[in-house]
């Protein structure tokens, strides 16, 4: 039912039995409604002011809320910018040590080739010092000397023509042992490559005899044959008195196991070499002050392998011929 409809009842039955009670029971009744109309106004007036309040409440709740959501906007922004401050700072710190690295091997770096230029200046400023005392020291020696160029060039004319002569005797002695090489080997031609080799090097004519050649194995005696060949080469040597004359005697590495005079292959080598010098003398007008005798035991190997042919070609007997050096000497001497 309608609420004005319910009032309109209400306040016709109120009013019938207002109308029905007496004049001072409608006082009393009157006085009550008024009463209960005024509180009922009051409790209006109040409630309003409670509707309002609690609106307003609602909208200052709703602005707290709002408040509250932008703060904890904001604090997860500045919770996430703090996480990217701490990794952008973690990343920075990590750059920064290493260029602080990098910069401390540069330093290092610097500190090297700075010691380094320094070493290197050091070394040329002593280098210049010691070229400048040696520029002073010639300077010196040439202002004390007083040399002049005419000097220097006699001097020099001087050097030219001492090297020209002991070329010329060198060519002269060349030519003088070439000779004798052809001599000696023509001299020997029907032993040479039968025992016995004919060589010319350093300014020396070399004739090797095989100990085939000369002895039996073991002995210092010389046979027939080697007899011959001897003589045949002091027919040549008496013939160049100016030829120095060596005979040296070579074994092999085998023991030598004799008895008597000999104790090693030192007595044999040295025996075979007197042997060779008495059998050049014998019936010849050489000098003996033009021959040398020694023995080189088994220390001068041509071959220094340990087979049968090797230590054969290493007994030998070398007879040495030597040009006379004596006027090259004096060239040399005079100045």
């Amino acid at each position: 039912m309608n609420m004005k409809i319910i009032n309109a009842i209400g306040i016709f039955l109120f009013m019938t039995a207002v109308s029905c009670v007496s004049g001072r029971k409608y006082n009393s009744l009157s006085d009550t409604s008024r009463h209960f109309m005024n509180e009922r106004d009051a409790l209006k007036e109040a409630n309003i002011g409670l509707e309002m309040k609690n609106a307003e409440l609602e909208a200052r709740q709703e602005a707290i809320g709002m408040e509250i959501a932008e703060l904890k906007g904001q604090y997860d922004k500045a919770e996430d910018d703090h996480a990217k401050a701490l990794r952008d700072l973690s990343s920075i710190t990590a750059r920064y040590n290493e260029l602080q690295s990098a910069q401390e091997d540069l330093i290092k770096g610097n500190v090297r080739e700075t010691q380094r230029m320094l070493a290197e200046l050091k070394a040329s400023q002593e280098n210049l010092r010691k070229k400048e005392e040696l520029l002073r020291q010639l300077s010196e020696s040439l202002d004390s000397k007083k040399t002049s160029l005419d000097e220097l060039n006699h001097e020099l004319e001087q050097r030219n023509a001492k090297l020209a002569e002991l070329e010329a005797i060198l060519e002269a002695q060349k030519t003088m042992v070439q000779d004798l090489k052809t001599k000696v080997s023509d001299a020997l031609l029907g032993f040479e490559n039968n025992g016995l080799t004919v060589s010319m090097k350093n300014g020396k004519v070399y004739v090797s005899l095989d100990e085939q050649l000369l002895f039996r194995s073991g002995s210092y005696d010389i046979d027939a044959n080697g007899r011959n060949a001897l003589r045949k080469l002091s027919e040549v040597l008496e013939k160049n008195p100016d030829i120095q004359i060596t005979i040296e005697g070579h074994t092999d590495v085998v023991p030598y196991n004799g008895s008597g005079q000999l104790r090693d292959n030192w007595d044999l080598s040295v025996k075979r070499a007197t042997t060779v010098v008495r059998t050049l003398l014998e019936r010849s007008r050489i000098a003996p002050q033009r021959l040398t005798a020694s023995g080189r035991s088994q220390y001068m190997p041509i071959d220094g392998r340990d087979t049968a042919d090797a230590r054969q070609k290493n007994r030998r007997t070398e007879i040495i011929l030597t040009p006379d050096l004596n006027e090259l000497y004096k060239i040399i001497d005079r100045y």
